[in-house]
């Protein structure tokens, strides 16, 4: 049993009837897959919660003042999860599944940020905390004092831990040279998993083959020239490549229960599909889903395989092969109004796609158009239900995902082309969709829009300042404003990520921090903006968005802001209603035709709002991203 993810469910926000939703699979108890826990509503936060598939019943496990997200099942149906504070520090607790006291996961270690969570078959646990200067990986009996195994400079990953709690897995720390590393429960190194020989490109691990005759057979991911591929290490064997078994674009992969097989899940172009991999016979077996995206995937004993399925009209579905009783996820009724298609540009790396939202057809001009730009910068917009869509289209707007160059999805080179400098590539493909929407007769100069979160919310405050004549409005959220103060003031995690983007430090290569923070470019902007921080914010740091605000203010530019007590990730609903009512507030004001001026925006029937991101199953995405 592993944990490093965040699981959840809608949010209710108390009073209000207006959701967010962070989906995601429910944890299974590897010996009874009928013990499940999940992320769930308490009252507008997330709170961990059991449900029992055999009879349908459900009982709450927490109850803190900012919620709880981080949880998972062990094989003894022990209930775990992180209870953490404002700033994300915190320690891992236990209960039995049908309650009890609350026992630390293990005794003496003190509070930190969450770096990954496993517990063997024979009951060991190995959690991985950070303090924001390096990663210790401690180990002990579950409940009993714990020890530390293994501690790296900057953020590292614990991955996995072997069925008899004598090896422990660590992906990382980003940007060092060590891909995954294999650590003895005596607590030294016994093995470095190498990347494979001739090829370049990162390689992590993805967990410990569970109940394996050879115990300590670890399931990877190499990211080779042109794609990804399946690999394997034995202890006394070493690293395995299985080359027929190679994917062009992103995914994903757990072990069966039993036997060498694999579920391995693709993302690609928007879209995902399913396959069970036969390491013993290499053969690849495709497992029948849904066209659209399958945003989590586990297998599970008897060949039942869970997926949570959507499609932009369709909210997440949980599904089950064997017909599993699961939970049921709340939420708005299908189908999304509007109507939805994918668009291809031309650009200097190949062509540029986007997933395009349209109000149902009404006479006149086209609607007004919101470039909704997503995080990551290891991300990508899916073809996926997403509230904020739901609710653009539903107020009478148009909008486009675009899934600029640097996103997910698309392989390789895609993930990795910066030509123009990091943040201007992607606004580059951000301008080029603009004009191929304007040429189709799609979209009208005169109202414009682009909204992003976090790595979204830069590049919407870049996009304004570097091509100030192209928008008639902008809202970004937590966004990173200055790049060289938000690496000084950021995680290890982040710096090691700006460090690979840009090639070097602040202080080695300035130009081309300077070059693409939109500190530089505030003075420029013409178009009015919104802008949305959190004070406890550390992927994106309050003080540098405070310096952006002030420069707008010293130039004269027509701006709001808005201030959220919160962190980078927020868990109640609150915050994201009001982020989501002063946003489309926002954009009606400053995209409507006059004669529309006083029309207020519409939400869905059920008030739905938050994101559909990427489970964040390990080897997914990067899971250093600032999304």
């Amino acid at each position: 049993m592993n944990a490093s993810a965040a699981h959840a469910r809608p949010l209710q926000a108390p009073g209000t009837g207006f959701q967010v939703y962070r989906p995601a699979l429910p944890e299974v108890c590897p010996r009874d897959p009928a013990r499940m826990a999940l992320a769930a509503d308490a009252d507008g936060r997330c709170e961990i919660f059991t449900w029992d598939a055999r009879t349908g019943t459900t009982r709450r496990v927490t109850d803190s003042r900012d919620g709880t997200l981080h949880c998972a099942v062990d094989a003894d149906a022990r209930v775990w999860w992180f209870a953490e504070d404002r700033s994300g520090r915190g320690r891992w607790y236990f209960q039995d599944f049908d309650g009890g006291p609350a026992v630390p996961g293990l005794a003496g270690l003190r509070p930190g940020r969450p770096h990954g969570l496993a517990v063997s078959d024979t009951g060991t646990a190995a959690i991985g905390l950070g303090d924001g200067r390096r990663t210790t990986v401690h180990l002990g009996p579950a409940g009993g004092p714990g020890r530390p195994v293994l501690t790296v400079d900057g953020p590292a990953l614990l991955t996995g831990i072997s069925p008899t709690g004598r090896l422990l897995a660590v992906s990382g720390p980003a940007g060092s040279d060590r891909a995954v590393t294999l650590v003895g429960c005596s607590g030294g190194e016994v093995a470095e998993v190498a990347r494979l020989s001739g090829r370049h490109g990162r390689l992590w691990a993805l967990g410990f083959a569970p109940g394996a005759a050879v115990d300590g057979e670890l399931l990877l991911v190499q990211e080779a020239n042109e794609g990804y591929l399946l690999a394997s290490w034995r202890p006394g064997t070493g690293l395995r490549s299985h080359h027929w078994c190679c994917f062009d674009t992103e995914i994903t992969a757990r072990w069966y229960p039993a036997g060498r097989r694999v579920l391995v899940r693709q993302d690609r172009h928007g879209r995902s599909t399913l396959a069970t991999a036969d390491l013993d016979r290499c053969t690849l077996a495709t497992v029948p889903t849904p066209p659209g995206t399958l945003l989590d995937a586990a297998p599970h004993p008897g060949d039942d395989v869970h997926y949570l399925w959507t499609d932009t009209t369709t909210p997440p579905r949980l599904r089950s092969t064997a017909g599993t009783r699961l939970p049921a996820l709340g939420g708005p009724p299908a189908p999304v109004p509007g109507r939805h298609r994918d668009l291809w540009t031309p650009g200097p790396d190949g062509p540029v796609h986007t997933l395009l939202s349209h109000p149902d057809p009404a006479p006149g001009p086209p609607p007004p158009l919101v470039f909704l730009v997503h995080g990551g910068p290891a991300d990508h917009d899916r073809d996926a239900y997403d509230p904020q869509v739901h609710s653009l289209v539903a107020s009478g707007f148009a909008v486009a995902r675009v899934n600029y160059r640097g996103s997910t999805g698309y392989g390789p080179r895609w993930h990795t082309t910066y030509a123009e400098g990091v943040g201007l590539a992607q606004v580059a493909d951000l301008v080029a969709v603009r004009a191929d929407l304007l040429r189709r007769g799609l979209a009208r100069e005169d109202a414009l829009g682009v909204w992003g979160s976090s790595w979204g919310g830069y590049l919407t405050l870049l996009a304004l300042g570097t091509r100030p004549g192209l928008w008639q409005a902008g809202v970004a959220v937590k966004p990173v404003a200055d790049c060289a103060a938000a690496y000084r003031a950021g995680t290890p995690a982040l710096r090691a990520l700006d460090e690979r983007l840009f090639g070097g430090t602040p202080e080695t290569v300035p130009d081309r921090y300077r070059r693409s923070s939109p500190l530089h470019y505030a003075a420029d902007v013409r178009a009015p903006l919104l802008v949305v921080a959190a004070s406890l914010d550390a992927k994106c740091p309050p003080g540098q968005v405070r310096s952006y605000l002030t420069a707008l203010r010293t130039a004269g530019i027509a701006h709001e802001s808005m201030w959220l007590e919160t962190g980078h990730d927020g868990y109640t609903g609150a915050d994201h209603m009001a982020v989501l009512r002063r946003a489309l507030d926002f954009l009606d004001r400053h995209l409507r035709p006059v004669p529309a001026a006083h029309q207020a925006p519409r939400f869905p029937e059920s008030g739905v709002s938050g994101s559909t991101g990427p489970s964040g199953a390990p080897g997914s995405h990067d899971p250093n991203s600032v999304h």
